[in-house]
């Protein structure tokens, strides 16, 4: 499985970025693909997340309300609209994919999958 993200960038507080992810040898084994974001000194955190077939979606809550994750099964792509940004989302941001129990759809270490990350930078 590989996952390529982009889409990242530098944005005023208050506008908008849209973050896709490419994912290619995936299976019908891979039920989630999610989005999670890494700011420096901090660890990994759950952002979003999406079942592949299905099409339920979680969000943390500091997203809820903000960011939109969806997904396009022919084309193998996910993509998270993130709306009215704050200086709180700058963050690397990788995309995953993995099958994760659903009491565990949120963790990190769940997924088996990992993108190469892409820098989303918000300034006030």
């Amino acid at each position: 499985v590989q996952l390529q993200a982009s889409g990242g960038g530098l944005v005023q507080a208050g506008g908008s970025l849209r973050l896709s992810c490419a994912a290619s040898g995936l299976s019908f084994s891979n039920r989630y693909m999610g989005w999670f974001r890494q700011a420096p000194g901090k660890e990994r955190e759950f952002v979003a997340a999406i079942m592949r077939f299905g099409l339920t979606t979680d969000y943390a809550d500091s997203v809820k309300g903000r960011f939109t994750i969806s997904i396009n099964n022919a084309k193998n792509a996910v993509n998270l609209q993130m709306n009215t940004l704050n200086p709180e989302d700058t963050a690397f941001y990788y995309c995953a994919t993995g099958s994760p129990i659903s009491s565990r759809r949120m963790v990190p270490s769940a997924y088996a999958h990992w993108g190469q990350g892409t820098q989303v930078t918000v300034s006030s």
